[in-house]
């Protein structure tokens, strides 16, 4: 087991969810910090809280990355020694909608197509060269198992993260050579702000996505990343799929109801 402590991770979608979790779980390891995210408060009490509970140096950053074409602009604001990123967590990603492709809309694909892809490449287009640079660095991108297998009415959403998988393999391939590791790590039903943000606030329908199973949550899916980030450096754990016990596919959720 490779030690964290000191460690310079930038989790990208951190104000909540499996973002807000990894960065914890980080926090607790000894790392340093690079908290980005959209809502600026939610990141100045994560960093406030885990400062106190574990003495961890964070440096919060406001980045939409679905606005792709600020992100290499706020990225190299990073004041001097913010840019020495060992690892990086392309967290970041969103669905919204559950309805048949025909029945899609532009603004809901653009906005999926635009956070979860080109918001991943915008981030990892800067990033990486900084690795190369150090000969040293752990990408990990947080994928889904809808990027394994397509589920009715998830069309577009699926598409992202087949797409997700795809760069990370091709990821892998083209650091080929260099001691820099990629990793998919790729959750089943993880109980967060997702189901919320699909169903762009009804609680109520949000709830029945996780009814009558124990579901991930992202603290499980956070000690995962953190284990693939701690392997001996010569060990890359390049995809890694994590599910809830009741959950055997995309389609196949056994519920207690």
């Amino acid at each position: 087991m490779a030690g964290l402590k000191g460690r310079l991770v930038l989790v990208t979608g951190a104000s909540s969810g499996i973002g807000e979790a990894t960065a914890r779980a980080f926090a607790r390891e000894g790392a340093r910090l690079i908290l980005a995210a959209r809502r600026m408060a939610r990141l100045e009490m994560l960093a406030a809280e885990l400062k106190e509970a574990c003495d961890t140096q964070s440096l919060c950053v406001q980045i939409d990355v679905g606005q792709h074409k600020t992100v290499a602009t706020e990225l190299e604001k990073l004041p001097e020694g913010w840019r020495e990123i060992d690892i990086l967590v392309n967290n970041a990603g969103l669905s919204r909608g559950l309805v048949r492709l025909h029945e899609g809309g532009f603004h809901d694909w653009d906005e999926m197509i635009d956070t979860n892809i080109k918001g991943l490449l915008a981030v990892s287009r800067v990033v990486i060269p900084w690795m190369l640079g150090r000969n040293r660095g752990h990408i990990i991108n947080i994928g889904s198992i809808a990027g394994h297998e397509v589920y009715p009415n998830g069309n577009v959403y699926c598409a992202t993260k087949f797409a997700v998988r795809a760069i990370s393999r091709g990821m892998k391939m083209d650091l080929h050579g260099t001691p820099i590791r990629v990793t998919s790590v790729d959750p089943g039903l993880a109980e967060t702000e997702f189901s919320l943000v699909r169903f762009r606030g009804n609680g109520e329908r949000a709830a029945q996505t996780y009814k009558g199973l124990k579901p991930l949550t992202g603290e499980d899916v956070a000690e995962a990343i953190v284990w693939c980030a701690s392997r001996p450096e010569h060990v890359d754990v390049t995809e890694m799929v994590i599910m809830p016990t009741a959950q055997s596919s995309t389609t196949m959720v056994h519920r207690e109801i």
